[in-house]
């Protein structure tokens, strides 16, 4: 527990004051975020410092690797009574989605700088980028086993754990084909889902705080009840669980310190390296602690504002009418006349009652097994 917590308070500190040199190196360079111009109420953004996921990602690199460092370094000088998790492949492969979807998200922040234009990648050139990450990624998690034979991944379909649907009934290769396939589906909807949320201060950043509180909850949990450590009824067989939780920390801590400077009125846009790379690793936790489905509970607001734009745009091609003034959600709320942060708020609510209902879900499947 100490490694975790030491984890969020590292990334967090590193957050909250590497932003601010962060937010004034963009400015000396001009790095500023270009508005549509349909969204006439946030004309006042343009030119605001963006690629503030850059922080978030090196913070949470920070806090990793600086738990790690420092408990082992407490190790070798003696201290007893703390548990130290080496480094583990799961982890890795979370920050490996972090750091590679962060890596598309800045060439199509830089891109839109670069030409001035609010319009950075085309959509191919982002699906080949998500594509490539996501198949090493897929790969490794589902065929880099550890001594004991346990890979990160499994090719069944998980809920709270690992359901009886498994995508390797028609056998290891196809199964292999088949999740690489869903993988892509998982990651792409999460990232697109909270890239689609980055509309307003501090919504995205506040959102995944939650999310990845949420996943530090279950992840832990899932060590403490895990198979090698408490074998019988209801045990989790996840791998690297406790390293996966110091991750997680790390990223909420993270995003925790950047919405100090990212919450209304904004200082820095996370921009699509923040969000690309929040939604991929969201996605990565979800596929390592076998909660696949459950992500899309936890994640509830981002789940229903990516469906507000599916619907708008369903509804424009087959009737010619729009549900919402406009789409994504939160900009209908505002041409209707909500503040900005009354918006964010009132939405913040909405995902803590989604993460709530969440863990009641994994909580309750669990006791049930007793």
């Amino acid at each position: 527990m100490v490694n975790v917590v030491l984890a969020g308070a590292i990334s967090m500190l590193v957050a909250l004051l590497a932003t601010p040199l962060f937010i004034k190196f963009l400015v000396r360079r001009n790095y500023g975020q270009f508005i549509r111009d349909d969204l006439t109420q946030h004309h006042y953004k343009r030119g605001k410092p963006t690629m503030g996921g850059a922080v978030i990602i090196s913070a949470t690199i920070a806090g990793y690797l600086g738990s790690h460092l420092l408990l082992m370094a407490m190790d070798a000088g003696g201290l007893v009574g703390l548990t130290h998790s080496p480094f583990s492949l799961s982890a890795l492969l979370v920050l490996f989605l972090l750091l590679g979807l962060g890596l598309v998200g800045f060439l199509d922040d830089y891109t839109k700088i670069s030409r001035e234009r609010s319009l950075g990648l085309t959509s191919k050139q982002k699906l080949v980028g998500q594509g490539l990450i996501t198949l090493v990624f897929a790969l490794l998690a589902l065929l880099k086993t550890d001594d004991k034979g346990r890979a990160p991944a499994s090719t069944a379909i998980s809920l709270v754990r690992d359901t009886n649907i498994d995508l390797a009934v028609a056998g290891p290769v196809v199964g292999v084909v088949l999740f690489v396939i869903w993988a892509n589906l998982l990651i792409a909807g999460a990232s697109n889902g909270v890239n689609i949320t980055d509309g307003l201060d501090g919504l995205a950043t506040g959102c995944s705080v939650m999310v990845f509180g949420a996943y530090t909850l279950i992840s832990l949990w899932q060590y403490k009840q895990g198979c090698e450590v408490r074998p019988g009824p209801g045990c989790y067989d996840v791998r690297d669980s406790l390293d996966l939780a110091i991750v997680a920390c790390s990223v909420a801590g993270a995003c925790f310190g950047f919405l100090w400077w990212n919450a209304s009125p904004a200082q820095i846009i996370m921009g699509d390296t923040g969000s690309l790379s929040l939604g991929a690793g969201l996605a990565g936790m979800a596929i390592l602690t076998r909660t696949e489905l459950l992500l899309a509970v936890l994640g509830a607001l981002f789940v229903i504002i990516t469906l507000s734009v599916i619907l708008q745009v369903a509804s424009f091609r087959l009737t010619g009418r729009r549900v919402f003034r406009m789409a994504p959600l939160h900009h209908h709320f505002e041409l209707v006349g909500w503040a900005e942060v009354t918006i964010v708020a009132r939405f913040w609510i909405i995902a803590g009652i989604g993460v709530a209902v969440g863990l009641a879900l994994f909580y309750g499947e669990w006791a049930a097994q007793l």
